[in-house]
């Protein structure tokens, strides 16, 4: 992510992503690691929800950001969020839309839209829900506060936490491992668990068969 001064998402900036998610796509693209400096992404341009409040029109940066975390969470290749600073509101929901988020010691990261009378637009309570467990995501969620990296690991809302001169380096090893791995297999992998969520486990258990069996048809 390239908005100075700090990453803010924005509409066109959702968009650029929905656009450079869709290029990840590509059968040449094995592993995705997404990062910005000095911030992953310090929340959203909330100029845009004053304008939609005045003028009683729709707000449109969320669903914007809503479609590019959907296609990158659907990419069939493993994802990792390389997150230096902050990573706020949307910053955050951007991150747990991969696979692993990788956190830098001195990085932050929370749901701090409830100290504008919103909540979460893109995901946040769903997602947060899901990786920390409803008591913690409430906790998160109702309060807005900001969470360093080690309590972010305690949660699991962070797999890994390195230095910070170490994480992007370091996010790079892990996927390049990833991607010298069975391509078909990890995104049967993927497909299985983030579809079999939420389900009861006979029908679970029935999406697992189907991507078991779909591996025996790869050249993987």
């Amino acid at each position: 992510l390239n908005r100075p001064p700090v990453n803010a998402l924005s509409e066109e900036l959702s968009n650029d992503l929905y656009g450079a998610f869709g290029e990840c796509a590509s059968d040449s693209v094995r592993a995705v690691v997404i990062t910005g400096r000095p911030h992953f992404a310090a929340w959203a341009d909330i100029k845009g929800f004053q304008v939609a409040y005045d003028s009683g029109k729709e707000e449109r940066l969320a669903g914007a950001l809503v479609d590019a975390i959907w296609k990158l969470e659907r990419l069939d290749k493993p994802t990792i969020a390389a997150v230096h600073g902050y990573a706020l509101g949307g910053g955050l929901e951007l991150a747990m839309g991969c696979d692993f988020r990788y956190l830098a010691e001195d990085a932050k990261v929370g749901q701090p839209e409830i100290k504008l009378g919103i909540i979460p637009g893109a995901g946040g309570t769903q997602r947060l829900t899901r990786i920390v467990g409803i008591q913690r995501a409430k906790d998160l969620v109702y309060t807005g506060r900001q969470v360093e990296a080690s309590e972010a690991l305690s949660m699991t809302l962070a797999d890994k936490v390195f230095a910070t001169d170490e994480l992007l380096d370091r996010s790079m090893e892990a996927a390049a491992k990833l991607a010298a791995g069975p391509t078909k297999a990890l995104a049967a992998a993927k497909r299985a668990i983030n579809a079999g969520i939420g389900e009861p486990m006979s029908r679970a258990m029935e999406i697992e068969a189907e991507a078991f069996n779909q591996c025996f048809w790869t050249d993987d």
